[in-house]
């Protein structure tokens, strides 16, 4: 009997061994560790037990291997658990295209993904939306044929942007909004971008000519006043002040721990990057109170805080699962036991 004619739970251990596999592999070749899938334990809080769940009902979670997804797999985790769910945890999987092929084939159940990652890499549109919730409703409407469904998408919006250091926006004439840079005198137009965003179609260039400047020109932003740098390396030079702007995520740890100050993107050039949960179709049929579960903690899920979650992590050196446990209980989503 081939997979593909085994019972769905049965088809999803088999799908599973292999990814785990690959997923060891790939870690083992990057010099990784796979992380450990323990959470801590839970007690009700507004998310309590769903009444009349089956004994044997059960979710597979996955999330990729960077620090934002990991804590937002252990939310998902402990708000599956909360409900009553038996959960098997498959977060830290290395790659987006890896977490989209699990989802696919059924192997897993429920992910946070972002809303541009889905339009541009998986359904492969040339251009995002910038407005939020247009991009939600596409991807949403594009991915229902593909038998996942998107619940409503959570403010955070984990997409690029351009941030000073707190101490020069005095010094830039109170600068709050990119369409301000163009005012600035041509020696104050400095940035520091990493390499990747100074060659997308959709990165800086595109970005200064959006906002009425162009990249090379002597009035508008020489190639002599950008620097590019790597990405970690991008904050300090931000923060040092070696240049004025610096690239950065909007949902980045390293924003609130070196102050820096995002501008608003006030001409709407960048994409939408909103966090959603998205769950198997199949699997939200079966279990719709699902939804309700995951609908209750998006709205919670802002820029600020999620800057918050990633450095405790990143910075402060807490565990993922930690961070989500508390955060969650903080919530009051589930207590302590």
């Amino acid at each position: 009997m081939t997979t593909s004619h085994l019972p769905r739970r049965l088809r999803r251990a088999s799908s599973c061994l292999a990814v785990v596999a690959a997923a060891t592999v790939a870690l083992t070749g990057c010099g990784l560790q796979p992380a450990t899938a323990f959470v801590p334990a839970v007690a009700p809080g507004s998310i309590r037990a769903i009444e009349g769940l089956p004994d044997d009902a059960a979710i597979t979670v996955t999330a990729k291997n960077f620090t934002e997804q990991l804590i937002l797999g252990k939310i998902a985790v402990l708000a599956a658990q909360a409900a009553g769910f038996e959960v098997t945890d498959m977060t830290n999987v290395p790659g987006s295209v890896a977490v989209r092929q699990l989802m696919l084939d059924g192997t897993a159940d429920m992910t946070y993904e972002y809303t541009g990652t889905a339009w541009l890499t998986y359904l492969a549109e040339a251009e995002g939306i910038p407005d939020q919730q247009e991009q939600y409703e596409a991807v949403r409407d594009a991915d229902a044929d593909n038998g996942l469904t998107w619940l409503e998408p959570a403010p955070l919006n984990n997409t690029y942007a351009m941030a000073v250091r707190a101490e020069a926006v005095p010094e830039l004439g109170d600068i709050t909004s990119l369409s301000q840079i163009a005012d600035l005198p041509v020696d104050q137009r400095t940035f520091c971008v990493e390499a990747e965003f100074n060659s997308r179609a959709d990165g800086f260039a595109p970005m200064l000519a959006a906002y009425g400047l162009e990249l090379g020109a002597a009035d508008g932003v020489p190639t002599s006043n950008v620097s590019i740098l790597d990405t970690g390396t991008v904050y300090t030079a931000t923060d040092r002040g070696s240049c004025n702007f610096g690239e950065v995520f909007t949902t980045d740890g390293r924003i609130d721990s070196l102050d820096l100050d995002v501008l608003e993107d006030d001409r709407g050039f960048f994409p939408a990057y909103n966090a959603a949960p998205v769950l198997s179709t199949a699997t939200l049929e079966e279990y719709p109170q699902l939804a309700e579960v995951y609908d209750e903690i998006s709205p919670a899920l802002t820029d600020t805080e999620m800057r918050r979650l990633n450095l405790a992590v990143d910075v402060e050196g807490q565990e993922p699962a930690d961070v989500a446990f508390d955060w969650m209980v903080e919530q009051g989503f589930v207590t302590r036991p």
